[in-house]
């Protein structure tokens, strides 16, 4: 009999990206206290926006309204970094970087917890920017599931190709 394995990845989805960047401009366009202070979205590429408002104030409310729409399209938070608010002229920008992938130091912190707590017989390997994770049996590989699910990780993990 064959091992089993599953991947790991950090993944976004990019049409829930789209969706939730939309809503966010959509009402950053219609809330009355948004009018007037020049908020807006701008999408850079697939893994960078940038926030900006006439005030400091107005830009982190704007970010924020960004957050709540990316939480309520299921985006995790954890794989959006946003920089500190800069001066540009007489708007001020946030900058919002969206990371898909482990890094790799994060990739070793995953695998020696898969090593040191997951069952006997469950090897991670660490491929690129995902690990496989490969085992006898089944049961196992679904306690190291449980087990990252619970550990607290600075990165969105998602399970795939599950066989």
């Amino acid at each position: 009999m064959a091992d089993s394995s599953f991947d790991i990845v950090s993944e976004i989805d990019s049409n829930e990206l789209d969706n939730a960047l939309n809503q966010a401009q959509r009402e950053l366009a219609t809330r009355f206290d948004f009018r007037g202070t020049g908020a807006e979205i701008d999408r850079k590429s697939d893994e960078a926006v940038i926030v900006s408002a006439e005030t400091e104030d107005r830009a982190k409310a704007a970010l924020d309204v960004v957050k709540d729409k990316l939480v309520k399209r299921g985006v995790s938070l954890k794989t959006m970094k946003a920089e500190d608010p800069r001066q540009s002229g007489k708007v001020t920008k946030i900058d919002i970087a969206f990371q898909q992938g482990i890094p790799q130091d994060q990739a070793k912190k995953i695998a020696k917890i898969i090593r040191e707590e997951a069952p006997k017989g469950v090897k991670p390997q660490i491929q690129g920017e995902k690990l496989r994770v490969t085992g006898k049996k089944r049961d196992h590989l679904q306690d190291v599931i449980a087990l990252l699910k619970e550990s607290d990780l600075d990165v969105a993990l998602q399970f795939t190709n599950y066989r």
